[in-house]
């Protein structure tokens, strides 16, 4: 995998991306790829097989044409086959698995983040036993990754809003950038300072780019990146809260509560006890 120094929100997609053969010679339908190293920026490409990837620790993010996600630990991501993004990478420990496209014909065109169920992760784990660069496969685990393939589809029709916009129009794509990098202290005057437009302008062209304020995507912001600075060692609540910018701790766990359903406490403990 060739791997670059720039972050993937620096520069647009590829015209022609990379198409990244994962089995060679190999006679294999399925298998898994383990991934634990330094931090990496992917280049533009896109897979020859379905791809889901499960972080066990870390941040993981995948960058599309049009939307950006960020993969908290004890997440999954579903990537189809044939579409461009671009990964990053880090303090990840990883594992991915990836299916011939024709064991999952009903996959979409995009990718979704998928809630790892305990059946989800065991079997994910599981299957790390079959490397896609082995030389051949068997019956054994040609039956498990059918029997897998098969719950991935009923699990992609319960994916998590965990998402954001992204635009070719490169101010915005700038604002996105400097709001990313200033969760605690941001507002759309500094924003706006810092990539030479007005306050006022920079909403207009934020909303009309993405369909979301400016604001809304600053929330969204701020709740992904305190989902992955939960799992943290070491890290209380009004730690993360204070972090990407809340007041209180109040305002954080009502924000938090209603794009995942649970509070920042259980949440914590329920990815912790699960890793």
């Amino acid at each position: 995998m060739t791997v670059s120094a720039r972050s993937a929100k620096d520069r647009p997609a590829a015209a022609n991306p990379r198409l990244v053969d994962m089995r060679g010679d190999a006679p294999v339908r399925a298998g898994t790829f383990l991934y634990e190293g330094d931090d990496v920026v992917t280049g533009w490409h896109a897979h020859d097989m379905h791809q889901i990837e499960y972080a066990f620790e870390g941040i993981a993010e995948v960058e599309t044409s049009a939307t950006h996600h960020l993969l908290p630990p004890q997440q999954a991501v579903w990537i189809p086959a044939g579409l461009t993004h671009c990964t990053t990478l880090k303090r990840v420990r990883s594992i991915a698995v990836f299916f011939d496209p024709r064991m999952v014909s009903a996959s979409g065109d995009r990718v979704r983040i998928l809630a790892a169920t305990p059946l989800l992760r065991e079997m994910i784990i599981f299957a790390a036993r079959w490397p896609i660069a082995r030389p051949h496969s068997d019956d054994i685990a040609d039956a498990f990754f059918d029997t897998l393939a098969m719950l991935v589809v009923e699990w992609l029709e319960h994916e998590s809003p965990l998402s954001l916009p992204t635009s070719t129009d490169p101010e915005v794509r700038a604002a996105m950038q400097y709001t990313d990098s200033h969760l605690a202290e941001v507002d759309v005057e500094a924003v706006g300072a810092a990539v030479g437009v007005s306050p006022r302008s920079l909403r207009r062209k934020f909303t009309a780019a993405t369909g979301m304020t400016w604001r809304e995507y600053l929330l969204r912001s701020r709740l992904l990146r305190a989902m992955a600075l939960l799992t943290e060692p070491g890290r209380t609540v009004l730690d993360v809260a204070t972090a990407v910018g809340f007041d209180s701790v109040s305002a954080f766990t009502r924000a938090f509560r209603r794009l995942t359903g649970e509070t920042p406490t259980t949440y914590r403990k329920r990815v912790t006890l699960e890793a």
